[in-house]
């Protein structure tokens, strides 16, 4: 009997196993992770612009309506509210959904909170510490009503909730567009969104000027909605060049700052940026202080209370102490000024997210109210038209009592025979049937015809206005005027353009003493005071040594360079003492793999600097321009494969100075400073001639450079040896720049350093 040859199923795309499905693990993880994306893009962190409202926030707002807890009525536990959340419509956790429930209620988070509590729902200082929900209570604030009002009247699509026992709508029927009045932050999967809050008034009126104005420019839509309008007192210092330019696009950011007044002398800071915490800018403040960092406060102080939220005392050194200028440091070094990131991502009427400008947002909003007035005034000549229908059987019924009376007593089932005697449909018959023998009575009659007229005028002025889009835009506008008349107030946020705030120069706040910065072969660096000594003479790590230095002062920046021709910049008060053995410069900064310092400079940021590599190629170029807070550096020099950086050198008056450069086998040039050109960064141009063969196998190559004043000597190092090259010697080595140069006196021809000598 011959074997059965086995089946492979390891690469077959789907086998079934016992009612097991398998799938290769790229095809199931791929299919996973995009519905999960899809999820948590749609369902989760994205609002949508109907409502403006992210799932948990819409089923928060529906379970609260559901319960009875509308403005206005009695207070009930959060833990009752969240339960019915999560037990009905949102089966995940109950500290996220409480926490999304908190944040709807805080007056200093929402521009126009949608719950009220009572109990602890945190503070400014510190949004979370709210209780518990065992503790709080909630219910829903007058605003909500703006959401929820109509939605009993037909106008949203209801879909199952998560197992299928129960409906829930869709979307809210808002009746102002929420998008943007309490904006909203979240995170998906790549994309996030950044909505900023606004004020109900600007954004009602912009929103009617669109009605009216189809084609309106954002910048026409912007004379309405100045900028943002954020829970707070502080101010918008964000020019309003880059407010519309943020409208044009749906991207950019806003800067708010925080006001103050002086009182006595003191500095009050009485409202803060959004979402700023008191204590947090204190210790902000107080670490300055005990770094020494801000001689010019003596003390400071929360004074906030009940009647005053938000009072931070600064009391300045001296009545000497310009309070502007303290402020503008303060406003710089601190989150006394913020910056907002806006990026308007919601997810829009086809159901597809997408970053959207102002007119977009707004125009498509317009869209779906109209069509949410269209359905509820159709959803209520439907009911206006059935009553109609049904009071046409009724007076039927009335004119002709007795015979309708004789019908039901005579016959067995009387409803068909209703219907075909008087011409009636079903609808009609039942309601006959279910006549009361009180609503019989003459009078009746007389109330069937009064409510027959009213119906009819208020069909036929529902028909007039679903026949005319101008009147339905008529409508929708007086609304918007009425919800705007009702809710609308006065902008919190002033607008005030002013230019972003700087720290004060660290020379203002820190002494300026003399300093040598010395850095080692293996990027070791220390600072010495003054100028007095031998840095070479310092002791170092064993297989380390000196490599360069520079002298300055204290309150300068040391700006390094390394191999690969990108710079650095280190506080030169920050670097540590040269009583030890400094500490590696790696510790504080992010070079390349395999990169190495090679040089370092002091002095003032519009001093000249010349750079150069090996090659005999360089530049000169503003200190300032090398100057970069970045940790990974700034690219200055391009370096040629092959070559080096050579130790950079500091450039005074040009007209004066002179350049010289020597190579490894002796030739030294010296040309004047004003043949090189200055710079923001490149190669350079050829400082001295090497032979490009040379070049090519590093026979030949530049070993050191320095800048003289033209009345100064050369002092030449050659291992242990130096040589002191005078001014009067100088004009045999002289020439101009991309010559060879004369060779050096025997003995000194391998160059280790030059720097300049004595006058």
């Amino acid at each position: 009997m011959a074997r059965k040859k086995k089946t492979d199923i390891t690469h077959s795309p789907m086998a079934t196993d016992d009612n097991v499905e398998r799938l290769p693990l790229m095809e199931f993880t791929e299919k996973a992770y995009l519905d999960y994306s899809m999820y948590v893009i749609l369902d989760r962190a994205l609002p949508h612009i109907a409502d403006g409202l992210k799932p948990v926030q819409r089923r928060i707002i529906y379970a609260m309506s559901e319960l009875g807890l509308k403005a206005g009525s009695k207070f009930k536990k959060s833990a009752r509210t969240v339960g019915d959340v999560l037990g009905k419509f949102h089966p995940h956790g109950d500290s996220a959904c409480y926490e999304a429930m908190v944040l709807m209620a805080q007056p200093f988070s929402y521009r126009y909170p949608i719950l009220e509590g009572q109990g602890n729902w945190g503070s400014p200082d510190d949004p979370k510490s709210f209780a518990a929900m065992r503790y709080t209570e909630s219910r829903l604030s007058k605003f909500a009503d703006l959401l929820l009002s109509e939605l009993a009247m037909g106008t949203v699509d209801w879909v199952p909730n998560f197992d299928g026992t129960l409906d829930e709508p869709s979307l809210l029927p808002a009746r102002i567009p929420h998008v943007l009045l309490n904006g909203t932050t979240g995170i998906a999967v790549g994309m996030a969104t950044d909505i900023p809050p606004h004020n109900l008034r600007e954004v009602g009126q912009a929103c009617i000027h669109l009605l009216k104005n189809p084609k309106a420019s954002i910048k026409e839509l912007c004379t309405f909605i100045q900028g943002p309008d954020y829970p707070t007192d502080a101010e918008i210092i964000t020019p309003r060049s880059d407010i519309l330019k943020m409208y044009e696009t749906g991207n950019g950011s806003i800067r708010m700052r925080a006001r103050y007044e002086l009182e006595d002398g003191d500095i009050i800071i009485t409202a803060l940026p959004h979402q700023t915490s008191p204590a947090k800018i204190l210790e902000q403040i107080a670490g300055q202080m005990n770094a020494k960092k801000l001689p010019m406060v003596a003390d400071l102080r929360d004074e906030s209370d009940h009647e005053h939220p938000t009072r931070l005392v600064i009391i300045p050194r001296s009545n000497r102490i310009d309070a502007e200028e303290l402020m503008v440091h303060l406003f710089a070094t601190t989150d006394l000024e913020r910056s907002y990131r806006v990026n308007m991502n919601v997810i829009g009427l086809n159901g597809r997210p997408g970053v959207r400008n102002l007119h977009d947002m707004l125009s498509d909003w317009l869209q779906y109210r109209t069509e949410t007035v269209r359905r509820r005034l159709q959803y209520r000549l439907d009911k206006v038209t059935r009553r109609l229908h049904i009071l046409d059987g009724l007076l039927v019924a009335y004119l002709n009592i007795d015979e309708v009376i004789k019908i039901i007593r005579t016959n067995d089932k009387p409803k068909p025979v209703l219907m075909k005697r008087f011409k009636l449909s079903d609808e009609q018959a039942e309601s006959i049937l279910e006549l009361k023998l009180r609503h019989l009575a003459k009078l009746e009659e007389m109330t069937i015809r009064g409510e027959q007229k009213d119906l009819k005028q208020e069909r036929d002025s529902l028909e007039q206005i679903l026949g005319s889009a101008q009147r339905l835009k008529t409508l929708i506008r007086s609304e918007i005027q009425d919800i705007i008349d009702q809710h609308g107030d006065e902008r919190r946020s002033p607008l005030v353009e002013r230019a972003a705030a700087t720290a004060m120069d660290e020379t203002v706040l820190i002494g300026s003493e003399p300093i040598t910065v010395v850095l080692s072969e293996k990027g070791w660096i220390r600072s010495a005071k003054g100028h007095e000594f031998d840095p070479a003479t310092l002791s170092y790590k064993a297989g380390d040594q000196y490599l360069d230095s520079a002298k300055g002062k204290s309150n300068q920046l040391a700006v390094v360079i390394d191999s690969t021709g990108r710079t650095y910049a280190l506080p030169a008060h920050t670097l540590p003492s040269a009583r030890g053995q400094g500490e590696p410069l790696t510790g504080r900064l992010s070079p390349v793999d395999g990169a190495r310092f090679c040089g370092v400079v002091l002095g003032e940021p519009q001093q000249m600097v010349l750079l150069a590599t090996d090659q005999g190629y360089g530049f000169i170029a503003k200190l300032e321009d090398l100057i970069t807070r970045n940790k990974k550096g700034k690219t200055m020099l391009k370096v040629p494969a092959g070559a080096s950086v050579l130790p950079p050198v500091l450039v005074g008056d040009m007209e004066h100075y002179w350049v010289a450069m020597s190579t490894n086998e002796g030739h030294l040039l010296v040309h004047h400073t004003c043949e090189l050109p200055v710079m923001p960064k490149g190669k350079g141009i050829k400082i001295i001639n090497i032979p490009s063969a040379k070049l090519k196998k590093r026979e030949e190559f530049a070993t050191a450079m320095t800048v003289i004043h033209e009345e100064n000597s050369i002092r030449i190092h050659s291992g242990k040896r130096h040589m002191l090259l005078k001014p009067e010697d100088m004009g045999h080595y002289e020439g101009e720049r991309g010559q060879r140069g004369r060779k050096l006196p025997q003995g000194f021809r391998q160059v280790d350093r030059m720097e300049p000598g004595e006058d």
